[in-house]
């Protein structure tokens, strides 16, 4: 999976990462379970990226990220 974003303009938007490991079930279903999450909130008020840990492993180190699916939030 690659890293994907939604636009916002808000410059006081959450930017949530959702570290996942390829394409295992767990990964779709925390991946399934944020875009509802999402969807049920106005456009703006996030940022979506979702790193795949098996491309990008050194990404974790970053965020200290010890299990996957993990889902992190940054506010500005």
């Amino acid at each position: 999976m690659a890293a994907k974003k939604r636009a916002t303009k808000n410059a006081k938007a959450w930017n949530l990462r959702l570290y996942i490991a390829g394409d295992s079930p767990r990964s779709q279903t925390a991946l399934k379970n944020l875009r509802k999450l999402c969807d049920e909130r106005p456009e703006g008020e996030f940022t979506i990226e979702v790193i795949d840990l098996t491309k990008h492993p050194e990404l974790a180190k970053a965020d200290q990220i010890l299990a996957v699916p993990t889902l992190v939030r940054k506010v500005p």
